[in-house]
């Protein structure tokens, strides 16, 4: 999903934010095992989070959806307002399904359940520090859901396929499965920086700002099953 351990480089510095000291000691622990990953910050409600994200240089925040004082919805909406460039995924259970579009809706850039094995939460870390995606399969399911629920039909892909090119269905498609922009650049045969501009102008073109959205547009027109 992303590189392996890398000694060459600096490592990705996290943010926890979990008000279950277990789960945010566990997470830290999983996330800690991996080499290139450093817990830089750790925060037991939405306040300490967004205080945290402002005076550490983390690359990557995690938040729980449900925390007191100040939910993981309202810290990142927060957190996105001062240092919109920080990609944030939520940290969520299987109770959560109802928050997932406000947290989709306020910026989320990916969703990791909190019982992922240990290797998908570090590949999700790793995801979204190289620029991609991070979604949890029962996330994924439950876009997929969404998309059953009367969004997918065939004259929807139709028209998306009429408004795309054939290089930018193959671009969205590998956005929803996750890809970072290096990664996408070697499937597609492009730098890193084209791939970039590509998904700039087809983000542009869907009238959306993230890919998050766009996970969600190639779901709902049946791009990915």
């Amino acid at each position: 999903m992303a590189p392996e351990d890398r000694t060459d480089t600096p490592p990705i510095r996290v943010l926890i934010a979990d008000d279950d000291q277990l789960v945010r000691t566990g997470v830290a622990a999983i996330l800690a095992s991996a080499t290139d990953l450093d817990i830089t910050a750790l925060a037991s409600n939405g306040h300490e989070a967004v205080d945290a994200a402002a005076t550490h240089r983390v690359d990557v925040a995690l938040l729980d959806i449900q925390m007191p004082r100040l939910d993981g919805i309202g810290a990142l909406r927060e957190i996105r307002h001062r240092l919109p460039e920080l990609p944030i995924a939520m940290l969520t259970t299987f109770s959560d399904d109802h928050l997932i579009a406000d947290a989709i809706n306020a910026g989320a850039l990916g969703f990791l359940l909190k019982s992922d094995e240990p290797q998908q939460l570090i590949a999700g870390v790793r995801a979204l520090a190289h620029g991609g995606g991070a979604f949890s399969p029962r996330v994924a399911r439950w876009l997929a859901a969404e998309q059953r629920a009367g969004h997918r039909t065939r004259t929807a892909r139709d028209e998306l396929t009429a408004l795309l090119t054939e290089r930018q269905i193959e671009l969205l498609t590998h956005i929803a499965r996750g890809l970072s922009n290096a990664q996408i650049g070697r499937a597609m045969h492009l730098s890193e920086g084209t791939v970039k501009q590509y998904v700039s102008q087809l983000f542009n073109t869907l009238g959306i700002d993230n890919r998050v959205h766009a996970a969600i547009t190639a779901y709902r027109h049946g791009l990915i099953t």
